[in-house]
């Protein structure tokens, strides 16, 4: 299989399959306990139909939206996730430079393996960072200042990873950051040796918004569980939160917002975003889909901040139908980084290609030539 034979994410996920050792494809493609809730992420957009328009004069279509303060070409964003480097080579350099390409807000993680300054320079287009709050009081400090420096565009500051998720894909293939090898590891590795010549010959692996103040992640091997439950601060709360947004003083979004009480507290505290997300199914298993519970969320805080729509995206249509919703954008993680670890920068323009495509086809075929006239009379539910 090749890159040119990706037409969709299920395409881009069996190429990435074959092209990593399992233990990081596993790490990519799983979730929580039963993994229930990372099903049920796309399941929820089946249970809503689209009732499209005729006749409407949508020869040409305009996917522009505005998203915290920042214009955009297509209402589909890239969000921020840990550990691009040990996908492909390129990393988050390479998304990046996709992103930009299609004109669309692309985020890292603390956890990245490229570092804030780099990404800053090297491009224009929105990007954002998101925090994971540390015991380390300095090194939360330090990622915000050096976030300043960079003129990134917003911080997202995770609120549903004060633990880590049972991850029991990861529990039996043994990943950790950076990968450890054991014996079952070192076969996988050993199959995939263009993979482990990368990862062995390019630069050495490195969580660089972290180590000047940590060693795990970088130069001691952990789990991401481990680095979660023994570096992130469980004390987190609604005024920590309204703490951070004032030091950092400009756009501001919470990601993992999944109750209405939650929407309206983080319009209180002056968020002027939230993502509407469940952390890709990899927390609390059992958990509701970002689309189900978007309704009521828009209907509480819509007109108070922007609303994005995060998690179980894998077609066009899923992104019309939270748009007809309410939602300003959607957002998602294993949409790209498939195709990432299948094709590097390349694989993620075919990806981002591929959306935008069905997204305008989409859109014509409903009638509607800009993303603002999509409404909820588009829908009918199960």
């Amino acid at each position: 299989m090749r890159l040119n034979d990706c037409h969709n994410v299920s395409d881009f996920r069996r190429l990435a399959q074959g092209r990593l050792p399992g233990p990081v494809f596993h790490y990519i493609d799983g979730a929580a306990d039963d993994e229930v809730t990372k099903a049920r992420n796309t399941a929820a957009y089946e249970s809503c139909d689209l009732v499209p328009n005729v006749l409407a004069g949508v020869q040409d279509i305009d996917m522009h939206t505005t998203v915290m303060g920042r214009e955009i070409a297509m209402p589909l964003f890239l969000s921020p996730t840990a550990l691009q480097r040990l996908f492909h080579w390129q990393g988050e350099r390479g998304v990046a430079r996709a992103a930009e390409k299609f004109g669309t807000w692309f985020g890292i993680s603390s956890l990245a393996t490229v570092s804030i300054e780099e990404i800053g320079a090297a491009i224009s287009s929105p990007k954002m960072f998101q925090l994971y709050v540390h015991k380390d009081k300095s090194l939360n400090r330090s990622m915000i200042e050096r976030c300043k420096a960079a003129k990134f565009d917003a911080i997202a500051l995770t609120v549903d990873t004060i633990v880590g998720g049972n991850r029991e894909r990861c529990l039996r293939t043994g990943f950790t950051s950076p990968p450890r090898l054991t014996p079952s590891s070192a076969l996988s590795f050993a199959a995939h040796p263009r993979w482990t010549l990368n990862y062995l010959c390019r630069e050495k692996f490195s969580l660089p918004n972290l180590d000047t103040h940590v060693a795990e992640g970088s130069n001691v091997a952990v789990s991401v569980a481990d680095y979660f439950n023994t570096m992130l601060d469980q004390s987190m709360d609604w005024k920590m939160a309204e703490a951070i947004r004032d030091d950092w003083g400009g756009e501001f979004c919470l990601k993992g917002i999944m109750s209405v009480e939650d929407a309206r507290r983080a319009a209180d505290i002056g968020a002027t975003a939230i993502m509407v997300s469940n952390h890709g199914g990899r927390q609390l298993d059992g958990g509701r889909a970002p689309f189900d519970q978007l309704a009521e969320i828009v209907d509480a805080v819509g007109d108070r901040l922007d609303v994005i729509c995060d998690g179980g995206i894998q077609r066009g249509s899923h992104v019309l139908k939270a748009l007809s919703v309410g939602a300003k954008a959607c957002s998602g993680g294993r949409l790209y980084l498939y195709a990432l670890a299948a094709g590097g920068q390349a694989g993620v323009e075919r990806s981002l290609s591929n959306f935008e495509a069905e997204i305008v086809r989409d859109m014509k075929l409903m009638g509607a030539s800009h993303v603002g006239k999509l409404t909820r009379e588009n829908l009918r539910y199960r």
